[in-house]
């Protein structure tokens, strides 16, 4: 089977979230179960400079105010991620001083409805056959940067008269929509009669994700808990309803660890393996992390950690909120990430009123991340909504038990730590309000096993003995292609959009 995954950033070459984990884990666990798994991307620096081959497959023509964009469409390899790939190459749309999706001060780029309808486009176009040797049997599509792919194939599927491979649409995080004033819709080639309640629009904008659930064939998101979630007022972001309206056609996979990254025995980015049988190595971690970052060396001290990105969604005002009493209790605090501006301020002021027990460092850095991981006995996630979430995943295979609160795939991965579950299936510290006062709480019980070595230990070790390997992920993935692929039959029309006073043609 021929699958070809459409998104905007792939892990190792180019990564702002959890987006690009999974797309660079996922192709491999594909192939490895039988799948031809091609990856499309756009042109961005990173994404070249790690591009090999680099094929000129076509010129390409979009339609709209895309026309004027030189751009043409390579095929190659990216090495790092052992794919086979077409990229995008289109300097005045992916060549920029900024990130991916916004400059150098943090603003989107105002033509982004532009730089990702061209990804959508072009995967129409590939599906259409534009590369005669290698045609995919089913488009693969990632968030709402992928989210016009299933428009653009609907329509071109009216326009030819014939089928084109169905779509499966997969929400990694349905608070960032793509959205856009209405007046954009016009720029991209899109039949009229698609800017409506049933098709794009989205309370008079336009609306990229909505697309991607409105149109393609399948939906899934990146956890059982969160497939749920999202069909509710409170965390349906507005789309509940049409996500509820196709609640037999949307299915939560949870996603996977990449272990040839994340294994504490083989990590060459730590100062010494271990493993659940064998964590003599992880106080070393420990230990070389204080010294690195000018805490208290003190073994026995719990130290607590958070990587994320800087944001509401992740409950860090929580955490600020419990780090006084985290501290006054004998604890150790280390965070990485970089976000909202005021989050930065209150976390650096706290490093700098305690710098012996909390340190923070602004900023992104991979090999950063692994050694904070591998040092911390807990790792933090609090989040208020979490899709799926890698980083407790990271922390049990790393023994840092994860401590966060019961929602979306943080409440599918982690099993609180009770009496009596200590000896069965404890794994990590779970709250469930979203409150200061929830998350002392559990810091209490934490810092209370913490004091009791042997059961510690026990929980630890069953931690890092989950098994959270895309292997699982990939043939539920699998089970779907399958589903949706070959069609045989007509393009059949989607029953959401086939309302009495919106016909296809």
């Amino acid at each position: 089977m021929h699958v070809l995954q459409v998104c905007a950033e792939i892990f190792p070459l180019l990564k702002t979230g959890g987006l690009a984990d999974v797309a660079g884990a996922l192709p491999a666990a594909l192939a490895a179960q039988g799948a031809e798994v091609r990856v499309l991307l756009p042109g961005f620096p990173a994404i070249l400079a790690g591009f090999e081959g680099g094929t000129e497959l076509a010129r390409l023509a979009p339609p709209g105010a895309m026309a004027g964009v030189e751009a043409r469409l390579l095929v190659g390899r990216l090495p790092a991620c052992g794919v086979e790939a077409y990229v995008i190459d289109a300097p005045a749309f992916y060549t920029r001083d900024g990130g991916p999706y916004a400059d150098a001060h943090q603003q989107p780029y105002p033509d982004n409805h532009l730089r990702f309808a061209l990804l959508g486009w072009t995967a129409a176009r590939l599906a259409g056959g534009l590369d005669a040797g290698w045609v995919p049997d089913v488009v693969h599509g990632h968030d709402w940067h992928a989210g016009l792919a299933p428009a653009y194939l609907r329509a071109e599927a009216e326009q030819c008269g014939k089928a084109l491979p169905p779509s499966l649409f997969t929400v990694h995080n349905l608070a960032y929509q793509g959205a856009f004033d209405a007046a954009h819709f016009g720029e991209l080639g899109l039949p009229a009669h698609y800017f409506a309640m049933h098709g794009v629009e989205f309370h008079g904008h336009l609306n990229f994700m909505k697309a991607g659930l409105y149109y393609a064939d399948r939906i899934s998101t990146v956890s059982p808990s969160y497939a749920r979630e999202i069909q509710s007022h409170e965390q349906g972001c507005g789309l509940d309803g049409l996500l509820r309206s196709r609640a037999h056609e949307l299915e939560g996979i949870l996603n996977g660890v990449d272990a040839a990254v994340w294994n504490p025995a083989a990590d060459p980015l730590l100062p010494a393996p271990y493993s659940a049988d064998d964590q003599a190595g992880k106080a070393r971690c420990k230990s070389a992390l204080q010294r690195e970052l000018g805490l208290k060396r003190a073994a026995g001290t719990p130290l607590f950690c958070v990587v994320s990105r800087l944001t509401e969604q992740k409950g860090l005002h929580l955490v600020l909120d419990a780090l006084p009493g985290l501290i006054a209790q004998g604890a150790q605090f280390a965070l990485l990430g970089s976000g909202d501006a005021g989050l930065e301020a209150a976390f650096r002021a706290a490093a700098e009123a305690s710098p012996a027990a909390v340190a923070v460092r602004i900023g992104y850095d991979e090999a950063f991340a692994h050694r904070l991981i591998a040092a911390s006995d807990v790792i933090m996630v609090p989040s208020h909504y979490e899709p799926c979430g890698l980083t407790q995943m990271y922390g049990l295979a790393y023994g840092a038990l994860p401590l966060v609160r019961r929602v979306g795939g943080l409440a599918d991965t982690v099993a609180d730590a009770r009496l009596e579950t200590l000896d069965s299936s404890a794994t990590g510290f779970v709250f469930e309000p979203f409150t200061s006062e929830a998350l002392a709480g559990a810091i209490a019980r934490a810092l209370a096993l913490h004091r009791r070595p042997a059961d510690w230990k026990q929980v630890r070790q069953r931690g890092m003995r989950q098994h959270f390997g895309w292997d699982s992920a990939a043939s539920r993935y699998l089970a779907l292609y399958g589903i949706l692929a070959p069609h045989s039959a007509p393009y059949p029309p989607n029953p959401l959009t086939a309302a009495p006073d919106l016909p296809w043609t």
